[in-house]
């Protein structure tokens, strides 16, 4: 049977059912189910069903299948209806393969029951493996039950699910009708597994650390909370994983790594979600620096196990993930805006320079706060290929160590590639009376801002810090975007099994 005559059937089909209301679709397959309980065939009570062969199996060892007799279990996508003899396709975890049943292999009783069923019902099925007249390797059916029964109709099948907030609130029809977002999803996985295996290659050990927090802490990221009934306290859910881990280190690791969601109650985009996952790892006795060596041997490494090339391609841009460029935040403003960092005599002066190139700052900005925000409006987004940003203001940087010959900056960096930041790290700051201080700076500028906040410094932090921490670099980068990044994907949501939705209204 042509392409073009099994695309006509199905498109018979489905017009059909678009002739019919949804409602009295619902109604015939509720009534088969009905009938199928009546006659003592209720699929929903099958438990099990032994499968030996994934579809993908049958067409890549096709020569060590042929003839053989294999077990398949999976959903009918599609059938071509011949009268006594039938093709359906079966899509299992792997993919899909054609079958051919035939009245006289599996008996009429069975084939009479068959001819009830539904695409999107789940069926098990044994058969030999063999290739059509016309060169499509399928799969001869002797024995075939129902094993589950789908009540719902699936979308029409050749114009698909393309809805994407559709998509997005019912993922398991997105995982059914659209094969290419398994493959995100996979490589999602995979990722993960090879960050682990790098990571614990090197002799990171992954740990755990609680999701609830007793307090707010004075980071600019809003936290969600919650109550403890028990302990009848207000509880927040984490916006980091760094203190806690450093604690670690303090402890006596050497080298800790967390795979973290997080939690922050600020806004959505294509490159933001309420939750989201991060890694932060944490080395003892050494530095930032030690950090960017990382970032540059992991990324290269991913680019080549998942994408199998250090040059990927995103939203056709093509970037090279074995190259990389290293520039201090004050190398990169000046390079992009002219506005040199050292000629500043002052803060008047920088706040000045903001002024003659068009960027609004604060009245009482600092010479940091006016790099920063010249970086972001003359910088970032020139930031296409690999590029790491290193030595930022000690004002947007609590912490972090400070630079021992330019205490105005400190030992940190974040990485950025096609314009976007994926990461940030740290020559992290192990000096507790500093870290005092710049919490409660920070803290102070919060409540400046928000004067019903309930934010609070983490002293036991800087306890634990006086107890002695030894020189430690650190790091911690965004899973989803890094996931976009390497499954050219445009949307953080598009790498989020289920992204936060609002709920549709009744």
């Amino acid at each position: 049977m042509s392409d073009t005559e099994i695309k006509d059937i199905n498109n018979n089909e489905q017009s059909e059912q678009s002739e019919q209301s949804l409602s009295e679709i619902l109604k015939i397959r509720r009534d088969k189910l009905a009938s199928l309980v009546e006659n003592g065939s209720d699929p929903f009570k099958k438990v099990r069903f032994d499968f030996d062969t994934y579809t993908s199996q049958i067409k890549e060892d096709f020569d060590a299948l042929e003839g053989k007799t294999v077990r398949i279990a999976g959903r009918i996508m599609s059938r071509r209806d011949m009268g006594k003899a039938n093709f359906i396709d079966i899509a299992d975890a792997k993919g899909k393969v054609q079958c051919y049943i035939r009245i006289n292999d599996v008996g009429e009783e069975t084939f009479e029951s068959y001819k009830k069923w539904d695409i999107g019902d789940i069926v098990g099925a044994s058969g030999t493996v063999f290739r059509t007249r016309r060169g499509e390797i399928s799969v001869h059916i002797y024995e075939i039950e129902l094993l589950a029964k789908s009540l719902l109709p699936l979308p029409e099948k050749f114009h698909g699910l393309k809805d994407t907030d559709l998509r997005y609130r019912q993922r398991y029809l997105d995982l059914i009708m659209n094969p290419e977002v398994k493959d995100t999803f996979e490589k999602r996985s995979r990722i993960l597994t090879e960050i682990r295996r790098y990571l614990d290659k090197k002799g990171f050990l992954e740990v755990d650390t609680p999701i609830l927090t007793p307090f707010e802490i004075g980071a600019t990221a809003r936290p969600f909370m919650t109550h403890h009934n028990t302990l009848d306290m207000d509880m927040y859910l984490r916006i980091e994983t760094e203190l806690y881990l450093k604690r670690l280190i303090v402890g006596g690791f050497d080298k800790v790594y967390e795979v973290g969601r997080i939690f922050r109650n600020e806004g959505m985009d294509t490159r933001h979600n309420p939750e989201f996952t991060t890694i932060e790892l944490y080395q003892a006795y050494t530095d930032y620096k030690g950090m960017m060596d990382i970032v540059v041997e992991m990324n290269s490494m991913l680019a080549e196990k998942i994408c199998g090339t250090s040059k990927i391609t995103y939203q056709g841009r093509e970037i090279d993930m074995s190259n990389w460029t290293r520039l201090t935040m004050a190398e990169a403003v000046k390079l992009y805006s002219g506005a040199d960092y050292y000629e500043w005599k002052d803060d008047e002066a920088a706040r000045n320079e903001a002024k003659r190139l068009h960027v609004e700052v604060a009245g009482d900005a600092t010479k940091g706060t006016v790099l920063s925000e010249l970086f972001e409006a003359f910088v970032e987004d020139k930031l296409v290929q690999p590029t790491i940003i290193y030595d930022y203001p000690v004002e947007i940087s609590p912490l972090a160590k400070r630079k021992a010959n330019e205490p105005e900056f400190t030992e940190r960096f974040e990485y950025f590639i096609c314009c976007s930041e994926m990461g940030n790290a740290f020559s992290e700051l192990n000096d507790p009376i500093d870290q005092k201080e710049r919490f409660e700076t920070q803290l102070a500028v919060k409540l400046k801002n928000e004067p019903d906040s309930k934010a609070m410094v983490d002293y036991d932090y800087v306890t634990a810090l006086e107890y002695g921490m030894p020189p430690t670099g650190g790091l911690g980068f965004g899973i989803d975007r890094l996931v976009m990044l390497l499954t050219d994907s445009a949307s953080i949501r598009d790498v989020l099994l289920f992204p936060t939705m609002k709920p549709l209204a009744d």
